[in-house]
C-alpha cells in the first residue's frame, strides 16, 4: 500500500501557492507546520479515499474535517446537487428547501425550537454570541481551554495566568478590551466554573463550550460536567450554547446533546448540514431567537445563507444518516480501529491511547488513560506523533495533520479499509519501535 509517486506535483504547487497565498494555504492547519513536510494537494475523492495531484490514494480519517460521514462523493448527494444546478445556485431570496431544512434540524435537536442558517461555523458561534448578549443584556463570555468556536474576536482568547483571571488575545488583530470579556477555563473542571460564576456570575452572558472537545483532538466531557454547566447557567440567568458545529449530526442524530441528554438554550451547527458544502446554523429557544432582525433588536445578514446547493446537499445527508441503525455501525467500526490501533501499538511497546463517542475519535502517543484535559493532552509525544504521521501517510493512511485535532470515521469505511490501516500501522509502529 506504499505510494506510487513520491508528493512531486504537490511541491510543485505549495511552493507556487506560496508566492500567492499567505503561507500556501487557506487554512492554517493544511500548511502541515504540525508534522513537517509538503501538504499533501488533493485531486479527488471518492467513498473512504482521497487522491493528490500525484496520483496516490489515500484512506482518509479526516473527512474535510466531519462533514463527509457518509464518505466522499456519495451518489445521492451528487445526483441531487447536479439537479438543483440546472434550478439555479444562488437567489439571496427565500426558498421552500430552507424551510424543509430548518423542519429537518428542528425536529432532530427538540432543543432548537427556531434556527437561522448561516454560511459557516465561526458566523454560527458568533452571531448565537451576538444574540445571547442581546438576550441578557450582559457581555461577558466563559469558554474552555483549548476549544475553538471558529476565528471570531472574543472567542479566540487564551488563558490567563490564573483561575479567576481574563482571557487575553490568541492572535494579533483582536483588541485587548475584547479578549477582557472573555474568560477561559479548563475543560472538565466544575470547581473553576464555580469559583468563576461566584464572583461574576450576574455579569455572565453566556458559557460556549464544545460538548465534546474536538479541537485539543477529541475530549469526551466528565460525567456531570455538562449538567454542572446546566444547572449553574440556569441559576444565575446566563445562556448555555453548545457548539456542536464539529458534533452536531456527527456523534448522533441527535448530537451530543442527545448522547448527554443535556438541553442547551442555544446550539451553533455546521458541517454534516450541508453535506460537505459550506454551511452553519444556530438555533434555540424561541424567546432567544426571537430576538434576532426582523423580528427583534439583534442585527445578523447574510447574502448566501440558506444557500440552495448547500440545503439541497445537507437534506440528502440528513436523510441518510436518519436510518435505523446507522450511529451504531458507524461507531462499531471505530471501535474496532481503534482495539486495533491500541493492540498494535502494545505490542511495539509504542505508549498510545485513544478516546471515542461514536464516529468520532482521538488518538494520542502518551501513557494517560483517561483522557480528560487539555493538560493531559498537551503530554502526547509530539514528536513520535509527527514520525508516526509520515510513515502512515507514505502507506497511504491519511490522518490529520497535527497531534491535536480529532479523527473521522465515514459509512464508507469498511472492514477492508480497516485492515489496511492497521497493517500499515503495525509497520508504522515497528519502525518507531527500532
Amino acid at each position: 500500500m506504499s505510494l506510487v509517486n513520491q508528493y512531486l506535483r504537490s511541491k510543485e504547487l505549495y511552493t507556487k501557492a506560496l508566492t500567492l497565498i499567505p503561507g500556501g494555504v487557506n487554512s492554517p492547519v493544511r500548511a502541515f507546520k504540525g508534522v513537517g513536510g509538503t501538504p499533501v494537494f488533493i485531486k479527488s475523492a471518492n467513498g473512504a479515499y482521497i487522491s493528490d495531484e500525484d496520483g496516490n490514494s489515500y484512506i482518509d480519517y479526516v473527512g474535510a474535517w466531519g462533514p463527509m460521514i457518509l464518505g466522499h462523493a456519495h451518489p445521492k448527494i451528487s445526483s441531487a446537487l447536479k439537479a438543483q444546478i440546472d434550478l439555479g445556485i444562488a437567489y439571496g431570496a427565500p426558498t421552500a428547501l430552507e424551510v424543509s431544512l430548518a423542519e429537518k434540524i428542528c425536529a432532530l435537536m427538540p432543543s432548537i425550537e427556531l434556527v437561522r442558517l448561516v454560511n459557516s461555523g465561526t458566523e454560527a458561534t458568533m452571531s448565537a454570541i451576538r444574540v445571547a448578549r442581546g438576550f441578557t443584556g450582559r457581555e461577558k463570555v466563559i469558554k474552555f481551554e483549548g476549544g475553538y468556536h471558529g476565528h471570531v474576536d472574543s472567542l479566540l482568547v487564551k488563558a490567563g495566568s490564573g483561575a479567576l483571571t481574563f482571557g487575553f488575545p490568541d492572535s494579533a488583530g483582536i483588541p485587548s478590551a475584547t479578549a477582557a470579556e472573555t474568560f477561559v477555563l479548563p475543560y472538565n473542571n466544575e470547581m473553576a466554573l464555580s469559583l468563576m460564576f461566584e464572583k461574576y456570575g450576574h455579569e455572565i452572558a453566556c458559557v460556549i463550550v464544545e460538548p465534546v472537545a474536538g479541537n485539543m483532538n477529541c475530549v469526551p466531557p466528565v460525567d456531570g460536567f455538562l449538567q454542572k454547566l446546566r444547572r449553574i447557567t440556569s441559576q444565575y440567568g446566563s445562556l448555555l450554547i453548545f457548539d456542536e458545529v464539529m458534533t452536531g449530526f456527527r456523534v448522533a442524530l441527535g448530537g451530543a446533546q442527545s448522547v448527554y441528554d443535556v438541553k442547551p438554550d442555544l446550539t451553533t451547527l455546521g458541517k454534516v448540514i450541508g453535506g460537505g458544502l459550506p454551511i452553519g446554523a444556530f438555533g434555540g429557544r424561541k424567546d432567544i431567537m426571537s430576538m434576532l432582525a426582523p423580528i427583534g433588536p439583534v442585527y445578523q445578514a447574510g447574502t448566501l445563507s440558506g444557500n440552495p446547493l448547500a440545503v439541497t446537499a445537507g437534506l440528502v445527508m440528513l436523510e441518510e444518516i436518519s436510518q435505523p441503525g446507522f450511529y451504531s455501525q458507524l461507531a462499531k467500526q471505530t471501535q474496532k480501529l481503534l482495539l486495533g490501533l491500541k493492540a498494535r501499538a502494545d505490542a511495539a511497546s509504542i505508549p498510545f491511547s485513544y478516546t471515542q463517542v461514536g464516529g468520532m475519535f482521538g488518538c494520542y502517543f502518551n501513557d494517560e488513560r483517561n483522557i480528560q484535559s487539555y493538560e493531559q493532552v498537551m503530554k502526547t509525544d509530539v514528536a513520535t506523533f509527527q514520525k508516526y504521521y509520515h510513515l502512515m501517510l507514505d502507506q497511504g493512511v491519511y490522518f490529520a495533520p497535527s497531534a491535536y485535532e480529532a479523527g473521522f470515521m465515514s459509512a464508507a469505511h469498511g472492514d477492508g479499509e480497516i485492515e489496511k490501516t492497521l497493517n500499515a500501522a503495525e509497520s508504522a509502529f515497528a519502525q518507531l519501535h527500532s
